[in-house]
């Protein structure tokens, strides 16, 4: 039912070029993408090393991060707030293609049809315009973002090398969608906005249904904010680059 639904939203759209401030190797712009009548706003950063201009073979990681729920209300510049966009901000340089859009406020969220098939029709738009290497995609979110990865992550598995939920939530009834993906879940074990057993019930559940690729990291005396030691972690993003679609097997 979810994937009819899925699809008769997303047929009734037309992509449109994107509008916004010109990309840049090595800064983050605003861009939006039109899609039918409706839209997505995000930021995109581009590495330092990127060949502007199409003017390259290189082909670059892509990295979709999702936001929270206090992040929907205020200009695009607060997705800056956590996160990847938060180290761009402050001079960190990344070596993925970077897109970080923003979800409208309450009651839309990232784990609705209606923004799922606007986040599909914003990953066919990076990878046909920009040098992304469709091998090695990876998709990561906090909070509503979390859930919102979950959700993405269950529907499209086959996009996404890697996949980084964050104190989120997921159906574990997916399991079975998503125990071919490495997934490396996040959550402070006192976190009281969401409780750490969503993210224990989604990995209990898809290694139950064989899945072997499947690791969560609990974090003692955390709170709802577990984002911050997972994206200020080298270890996480030394693991994402050993992750490809080349390279994953299924699950035994």
């Amino acid at each position: 039912m979810r994937s009819i639904l899925f699809l008769a939203i997303i047929g009734l759209y037309s992509v449109l070029p994107a509008f916004g401030d010109e990309p840049i190797a090595g800064g983050e712009v605003e861009q939006t993408l039109k899609v039918g009548d409706g839209s997505i706003s995000y930021l995109l950063y581009l590495p330092k090393d990127y060949a502007m201009g199409g003017n390259s073979s290189s082909k670059w990681p892509l990295m979709l991060f999702l936001h929270g729920r206090g992040e929907s209300d205020g200009p695009l510049s607060v997705v800056k707030k956590w996160g990847p966009p938060y180290f761009i901000e402050h001079g960190v340089s990344f070596h993925y293609i970077i897109a970080s859009p923003q979800c409208p406020p309450s009651p839309q969220s990232w784990d609705k049809p209606v923004e799922q098939a606007l986040l599909v029709a914003l990953l066919d738009h990076l990878t046909n315009q920009f040098q992304a290497d469709t091998d090695r995609i990876y998709l990561t979110g906090l909070s509503m973002g979390g859930y919102g990865s979950w959700r993405l992550a269950a529907d499209h598995p086959e996009r996404f090398a890697a996949v980084v939920p964050i104190c989120g939530g997921g159906n574990p009834s997916d399991a079975a969608k998503l125990k071919d993906l490495p997934i490396w879940a996040w959550h402070g074990l006192s976190d009281p906005a969401v409780p750490v057993k969503n993210s224990i019930d989604m990995v209990e559940a898809i290694k139950k249904a064989g899945g072997s690729k499947v690791r969560l990291t609990t974090l003692e005396g955390v709170h709802h904010n577990s984002w911050q030691a997972a994206y200020a972690s080298p270890d996480l993003y030394e693991w994402l680059d050993k992750q490809s679609l080349t390279n994953r097997a299924p699950a035994k």
